[in-house]
Order: C-alpha cells, then structure tokens, then sequence
C-alpha cells in the first residue's frame, strides 16, 4: 500500500473540503444541518425512552394496570417518532451523499481529461491502477463512509453526553475500603463504562489494524480482475483466432486467486475481530445489571430504576464502543481515502508537469508550415528516442514517414500531436489549422453508427446525406441505412471496416492536416490504394503525413522522411500525371 506524503487527517482534509466551499456550498450545508439535527432528534427520542423505561417498569412493579396502558399509549408516540425521523435522516442523508458524489465525479472526470492528465498517468504512473475504479466505486465509498462515519461518531458524542449525564445521576455513590478508611466514587458506573470500553477499544485496535492494508489491496486485486474480464470481452475475436482460451484463462485465474489469498486473509482478521467484539457486546448486556444489582436489592432503587440504569449503561457503552463495532468500516473508510488521495496527487503531479510544459509542446505558428526545429523526443524512462529532429511540412505535401520499428515513428506523430509528454522543443502549426490523426486501430465507440462518423463533433454535426455520401465512396455502402443503429462497433465491425469509418471521418471533416499511422494497414493494398487515391482526390490541398511500410504507398507521396539512427533524410520528386507520385529512396 503506497505511503500518502501527508499525515491522514490532511489527505481527508484536501479530499473532502472543496465541496463545501464550491457553487453547491450553501445547499449542501444545509442538507447537512439538517441531517445532523434528525441525528440529535433521534438521540433525543432515545432519552424519552429510556426516562421511559423507568416510568414503565416501576407501574409493572406495582401491578397498575391502567398506568401500564397509558405508558404503552405513550412509547407508541415515541416509537412513531422515532420512526418518522429515522426515515427522514436516511432519505436527506442519501440525497446529500448523491449530490456530493455528482460534484466529485464531475471534478474528478474534468481534472483526469484535463490536458491529458489521463494519457500522461497511462504512460508514466504505475501506483495509480485503475482509475476506472477510483472515479465510479471509490468516490461512491468515500461519501457513504464519510457521512454515516462521521454522523455515527457524532451521534456517539451526543449520547454519550446525554446518557452520561442520566447515568451519573442514578448510579449513586459507591463506597469502597481503603487503606484505613473508605473511599466514596460518585457516579461509579459511569466510570467502569469508561474502562469497559477503553479496554474493548485498545483490544479492537490491535487485532483488527491490519485489515487497512487488506482491505487497500482487496479493492486493488477487484479491479485488475474486473478490468482483465472487460479486456477479455473487448478482445474476443483475436482470442479465439489465436486460440488462446487457455493463457486467458490462466491469467484470469491468478487475479481471482489474488482476491481470494487476500479475502481469506481478511476473513482470518475478521474472525479473530468478531470473536472478540462479539463477546465484547454480549458481556455488556449483562454487565450493568452485574454492576447495579447491589443497590437494587440492597433497595435503593426499584426495578424501573434498575432498568433505566441498564439502559443508560448500555447507551453509554454503545457510544464509548463506537470505534469497536465501526472497526471493519473505518479499515475500509480509510483505504478507500488513500487510495483516492493517491489518485488526486498524482492528477496534481501530471497538472503541474503539463503547466511546466514537459514534453514537446504544440504551440500555433506565424507561418503556414507545420514544423518541428531541433526537437528532442524521449521514452518515458528518459532514455533518447530522437535528437535535435527538425521536420517542416507545406500546406498540400504528401510525406511518407519510414523507418525500421522502433525508430520513433509513431512517437514522433504523438509530438506533432501535442500529446508526447517525454522530451522538449517545440513543434509549431498554424495558426487556426485543422489538424486529424487517425491511428492504426481507430476508436469506435458505443452508439449509433451516426455517432461514430461524426466523432469527436456532435452527432449532428454532418447531414445524413452526406453520412451515407462518405460510407459509400469509402466502400461501406452496406451500412448507409444504419446510422441510427446503435450498436458496439469496434466488435462489430471489422479491422479492415473500422479503417474505412476513419477515412470517411477525414473526408467529412476535411481537415488542413491529416496524419495516418498505418490507418489503411488492415486493407487488402488494392482496397488500400482506393482509398489514398480518394484522399488525394477529395483533399487536394491538405498535407497528407503517412506512417507505412508496404511499397504501394510510394505513389502517393511526394517525398520521404526516413528516420534512422543518425539522421533525417528528404528526397523531393515532381508529382506525376494522374496523382500518382513517383518516390525516391532517402539517401
């Protein structure tokens, strides 16, 4: 479990301030108010009840059978209170815990996309797993605990000030020998609660403290078991072309044994705890009357008396035993705080280093070229990828990108992307320019076709004319009366067809600049050559940057910018009649 730079109180502190003090502030205080004041009402009630308890047992004591009705008529009323706030406390409490839960997310969700603040973490933080989980389970717990901890421990307080109070009165004055003499312990079964239950709690310390890195690791072990299983869907066509049903299932088996070492390891905690929390609370529905029973049949009190001291014991008990029986949620409580805290600090670190401008930067230029001078491109371990790279391209270029795999070519698209937070310098674009990378595998979501073709605009953001217009001349006529069929399309679709749905974004979206790394690597190369020609036929005057391999693209470019490992090498060719483009090799 990753240690927090600062103490717990602070980490809870930075966690949950901001929302008190956001737009949402004074409606959220209020709720608050008024959730802690049905809190105090019930405590409240409680005391009624049992100055109840006193009133009812002295009447069965002396057989009035008239007074036994009326003090049946009055704990109805009570127990209708009772009722009518405890449902109210729960309602104001759950419809608080959603409105700040909304306000986390939200915030949560904006820092993590921020500036790419999730791309960076990908790349570059490995203690911040799962940040799926974090956003959707984590913040859930955090505001559930959170509250009903918090209003526990302060119904807690509030009872035992009350009861503490009660039971000072009743228990009278116990006289023991001392030395020569005889000592007088005003109250003294407020004091032996007090030891009861500071010696249950120290107990409950020691034996259930090690259920905080348990229960940090078990939400860890959740997540990598639900996210290897959403992989596994998300992939199932090459799984079974690779037949390799049983690697996964290997894999899939050593993370749920991970959740099961760990969950026998918590249940072995949990035994021992429950053991002796549960005898801790058993001995203490006897052990008033044990500590009463003297004065009671010495006759100092009558049985109400004597029921109305257990009563006020056992609420006293009740609420000095709080940390025990609240045990197994605080361990949980508080690994869901670190794990949350890690997950804010390392949003902040990634924040911080994109405002210190780390990596190469994407800044607009005065000219109308896209260009990039001297700029250095690292791994994410520090080690150099490019050195000193200076790459200009023209408004119209066609450029092939080569180069043998691992020499950078996809890393220095991210650069030219403005997303590669490894390196420095600066690649500049002009100004206003319209920029469209499509990678290798495009990304499909889960919508309607309409939705894919339009991504990332809004799903109106092209008329359906022009939709089926871009799907037919990418040869995906098939599917021009399925725009509005929502459907999981990167399982649906092919590799080849998702290709085809990138390129009919580019030809909608008629961008300035248009950066492929192998997007037509799926297709067949006559289906490939198609589609460059259709690029060069319907964007004639946007630089077109291709990352490929296969030979057939030659045609189709102007120049070629080989990266090696010492240096760039251009070649430039006149174009040929008919789009074609002859291609020289780099020297």
């Amino acid at each position: 479990m990753p240690k927090t730079n600062k103490g717990f109180i602070p980490e809870l502190w930075a966690l949950a301030k901001p929302y008190w003090f956001a737009d949402d502030a004074w409606a959220a205080r209020a709720l608050l108010c008024a959730v802690i004041a049905l809190n105090l009402a019930l405590v409240y009630v409680n005391v009624l009840i049992n100055h109840w308890n006193n009133d009812f047992y002295n009447t069965l004591q002396g057989m009035d059978k008239s007074g036994f009705f009326h003090q049946l008529l009055i704990f109805s009323g009570l127990a209708a209170a009772y009722i009518a706030i405890a449902v109210y406390q729960l309602y104001l409490n759950q419809m608080l815990q959603i409105r700040w839960r909304r306000w986390l997310t939200e915030r949560y969700l904006a820092q993590w996309i921020a500036q790419r603040n999730y791309y960076r973490l990908q790349l570059s933080d490995r203690d911040t797993d799962n940040p799926d989980q974090r956003i959707a389970d984590d913040l859930a717990a955090f505001c559930d605990k959170t509250l009903n901890l918090g209003l526990g421990l302060l119904s807690a307080a509030v009872t035992l000030v009350s009861f503490g109070v009660i039971l000072w009165g009743l228990s009278g004055t116990l006289s023991l020998p001392f030395a020569h003499g005889r000592i007088a312990i005003p109250g003294y079964m407020l004091w032996v609660a007090f030891a009861y239950a500071i010696a249950g709690t120290g107990l409950v310390h020691l034996i259930g403290r090690p259920l905080v890195g348990l229960n940090f690791r078990q939400q860890k072990f959740e997540a990598n078991f639900r996210f290897s299983l959403v992989r596994f869907r998300e992939n199932a066509e090459s799984i079974a072309l690779y037949a390799g049903e049983a690697s996964e299932l290997h894999g899939l088996r050593q993370r749920f044994s991970d959740i099961v070492g760990n969950w026998w390891a918590i249940m072995k905690r949990q035994k021992t705890l429950t053991w002796f929390r549960a005898g801790y609370n058993q001995i203490g529905v006897i052990f008033p009357f044990l500590v009463a029973a003297p004065r009671y049949f010495a006759g100092r009190i009558q049985l109400g008396g004597l029921m109305q001291t257990a009563s006020a014991f056992g609420q006293v008990q009740d609420a000095l035993s709080w940390f025990v029986n609240a045990y197994a949620q605080l361990a949980e409580w508080r690994a869901t705080v670190e794990r949350l805290s890690t997950f804010r600090r390392a949003i902040e670190d990634a924040h911080a280093a994109a405002q210190a401008g780390t990596g190469v930067a994407l800044a607009p230029g005065a000219g109308a070229r896209y260009a990039a001078h001297a700029i250095d491109v690292e791994l994410p371990g520090g080690q150099a990828l490019l050195t000193a790279l200076s790459i200009e391209l023209a408004p119209g270029d066609r450029v092939l990108l080569t180069g043998p795999s691992g020499s950078g070519k996809t890393t220095l698209f991210r650069a030219f992307a403005g997303i590669w937070p490894f390196g420095r310098g600066v690649v500049s674009k002009p100004a206003q320019a319209q920029v469209l990378f499509l990678p290798q595998k495009p990304y499909l979501g889960i919508g309607s076709l309409r939705e894919q073709l339009c991504y990332p605009g809004p799903a109106g953001s092209y008329s359906d004319a022009e939709l089926r217009a871009a799907l037919d001349a990418c040869g995906l006529g098939q599917l021009a009366g399925r725009l509005g069929e929502e459907r999981h399309w990167a399982q649906l679709l092919s590799g080849g067809e998702q290709q085809r749905v990138a390129i009919a974004r580019a030809l909608l979206q008629q961008p300035d600049w248009l950066f492929l790394d192998e997007a037509t690597s799926a297709l067949d190369e006559p289906s490939e050559a198609a589609l460059y020609a259709l690029l060069g036929a319907r964007l004639p005057h946007t630089c077109i940057v291709s990352i490929g391999h296969r030979p057939g693209l030659a045609r189709f470019h102007q120049r070629r910018i080989e990266l090696g490992s010492a240096s760039v090498a251009l070649a430039h060719t006149p174009t040929l009649p008919g789009g074609a483009l002859p291609l020289e090799d780099a020297a």
